[in-house]
């Protein structure tokens, strides 16, 4: 084989590729132009991340395509393969281009670039067919353009591209194997621990020009398998705002003479049934209990989600999750919301979030990235490797304290999350720490134990700087772990978790509440405790207006929490009501004895799941939707 001179089929396989960036730019480039006020520029890292995005696009949906024209055999040769293997391409040009253009209108409509369920939208119902007459109409110039370019594109095709010759099957084997590794790499994003999402986006652009980085055919591809919420119709639109309206407004409580810092330390699994001051019987959690006693305590804390990446968007944009798939991941990641780090930017506040895990665990870079955060620190910013614990992450007892240094680099007023990770599978203890830790009836208790002294440490730490008597701590898990007993295992405590706020200052008083209080509560909370008057869109409800109401959701099923109850909600009606302080439940046939409560309380579910589904499905998450 000779190394100077590329396999013919390799050479045009890259003329291909080449025409097909040239044409998906060219879309991209009216997409903007169509919808130039919404993003006022194109800067030259639009065009690069486009580019990039266009190439992954490529390479994941013209796999088939590209695997076959590279094939190591004869046959590949022959004319009617070559005839089937232009048709194959032509098929994928036509698609994505035709995608492209289709949002080009429609993403003035939806604010965000098309996902799967444009299809289902389409087919529901007549009104595609009743409305393609005038479809055509408006937007005939569209389909002018997808015949300019397929024109072009054949011209171009006839004139610069040739049948491919056999060289040696050495040649063309090795070939092979490079054009497939490099097609699996470019196809995933390159080699990150998670393919690429349209999360990734935000590393190009500022979150309002993720639309312009993106291309409808990656969105598309990447929301397939993606289950697509349904939108029930309990009330008219008239109606459902009374019912509920995430709309709301700020209620400054003027507590303090200056900006608060704020740091949101997110604890991984650190639920109430190993956390003395979330009411579990034998703690592990010492340091934690103590800062309790001192702080605003919601004894009864509830986790919006199962999981690690659905406790991001519950805490930054008060979006619970009420569905199967974590919002993060679902076809409604990237849709216009606006993050409670936004807000606080726009006030003068630096942004910066803390995870010693390996940068791109669990997309929180990107995600973060997209809710305007400025600064992420992870595993490789961090920079030492001699604190990894071999399979998860830099070490909290390491990595929270060195915390505290880069944020002394922050200007002030900042608001900061840290995101624990010790207290995970594999429960990895350091051997520094054998023999000291308090040990349970679950290898997670002494991983716990392990985190709450290295918050020890990071507090020892914090006390040090200028800062910490103006900053508020706020404290909680991301979602509870596996119970090792039957009652944490309950329905009534399979959500519950720690949530409390700790003001060194004392402004916010020390309270021991039995409110529920859910991690949706914090971003409303949170302007209020800051003085920030504004409007903004929350499942949440602010502390100060004693809503005492909270809701979660596990397979299939909707848990409302109020007074001393839960009502549980399936398949549009309410199942059982749950006295959380009796054992036992109420069965559905016995609700009539507690109709009064339970048929006020179902009016708001249904309200909430309809706002909920239909606020997604239709990117409406905001201030404006009202």
């Amino acid at each position: 084989m000779q190394f100077g001179k590329l396999p013919s089929n390799v050479v045009e396989l890259v003329k291909r590729a080449g025409w097909f960036l040239v044409f998906m730019q060219i879309t991209r480039v009216l997409f903007f132009l169509f919808n130039k006020t919404t993003f006022q520029s194109f800067t030259f890292s639009d065009f690069i991340g486009g580019l990039w995005f266009d190439i992954v696009t490529f390479n994941l949906i013209g796999f088939p395509y590209i695997i076959l024209h590279s094939l190591p055999f004869r046959f590949r040769f022959t004319k009617a393969f070559q005839l089937f293997l232009n048709s194959l391409y032509y098929i994928i040009f036509i698609s994505c281009l035709s995608l492209n253009l289709i949002d080009v209108i429609y993403y003035k409509h939806s604010h965000k670039r098309s996902t799967i369920d444009l299809f289902s939208i389409v087919s529901t119902g007549n009104d595609f067919q009743q409305q393609l007459s005038s479809l055509f109409r408006d937007f005939w110039f569209l389909l002018l353009f997808m015949l300019i370019f397929l024109g072009i594109f054949i011209f171009i095709h006839k004139k610069t591209f040739k049948r491919p010759v056999f060289t040696t099957y050495k040649a063309e084997f090795f070939s092979f194997l490079i054009i497939t590794g490099c097609t699996i790499a470019l196809g995933r994003g390159g080699f990150s621990l998670r393919p690429i999402s349209t999360l990734n986006a935000s590393f190009f652009t500022s979150p309002d020009k993720i639309g312009l980085v993106l291309n409808t055919p990656f969105t598309v591809v990447k929301s397939i398998g993606k289950q697509q919420l349904e939108v029930p119709e309990y009330y008219t639109p008239e109606e459902l705002p009374k019912h509920f309206n995430p709309v709301q407004t700020s209620q400054p409580q003027h507590l303090f003479s200056q900006q608060k810092n704020v740091v949101i330390i997110l604890l991984e699994s650190f639920g109430a049934e190993f956390v003395g001051c979330a009411g579990a019987k034998r703690s592990f959690t010492p340091f934690l209990d103590s800062i309790a006693q001192h702080s605003l305590n919601f004894k009864n804390g509830v986790a919006n989600g199962s999981r690690s990446i659905e406790a991001m968007p519950a805490i930054y944009v008060s979006i619970p999750t009420w569905m199967d798939e974590a919002y993060i991941t679902s076809p409604y990641g990237s849709n216009n919301v606006r993050s409670i780090a936004q807000i606080l930017g726009s006030n003068g506040y630096e942004t910066a979030f803390f995870h010693g895990a390996t940068n791109g665990s669990m997309r929180f870079d990107a995600f973060t990235k997209q809710m305007g955060v400025t600064h992420y620190f992870g595993r490789n910013e961090y920079g030492n490797d001699a604190h990894f614990d071999k399979s998860w992450g830099i070490l909290d007892e390491y990595f929270l304290p060195w915390s505290v240094k880069k944020m002394n680099e922050l200007k002030k007023p900042f608001f900061s999350t840290i995101f624990t990770l010790s207290s995970h599978h594999p429960y990895y203890i350091p051997k520094n720490w054998k023999g000291k830790l308090k040990k349970g009836p679950h290898p997670l208790c002494e991983t716990i134990n392990y985190t709450d002294e290295s918050l020890r440490l990071f507090f020892k730490e914090a006390k040090k700087q200028d800062w910490y008597k103006n900053t508020l701590f706020i404290f909680l898990a991301d979602h509870t772990p596996a119970a090792v007993s039957s009652k944490y295992a309950s329905h009534t405590e399979i959500f519950h978790i720690p949530i409390l706020i700790f003001d060194p200052e004392q402004k916010v008083k020390p309270v021991n509440s039995d409110e529920f209080f859910q991690q949706t509560d914090l971003y409303p909370t949170l302007l209020d405790l800051l003085d920030i008057k504004t409007d903004f869109y929350a499942f949440g409800n602010s502390y100060f207006k004693h809503r005492n109401e909270a809701m979660s959701y596990a397979q299939g099923n909707y848990f409302y929490f109020f007074e001393n109850y839960i009502l549980t909600f399936q398949d549009n009606e309410c199942r059982n009501l749950i006295n959380i302080k009796t054992p036992g439940a109420v069965q559905a046939d016995s609700l009539s004895s507690y109709q009064n409560k339970t048929q006020i309380v179902s009016k708001r579910i249904r309200a909430m799941i309809q706002t909920f589904n239909s606020d997604l499905v239709h990117n409406q998450a905001n201030t404006n939707k009202r």
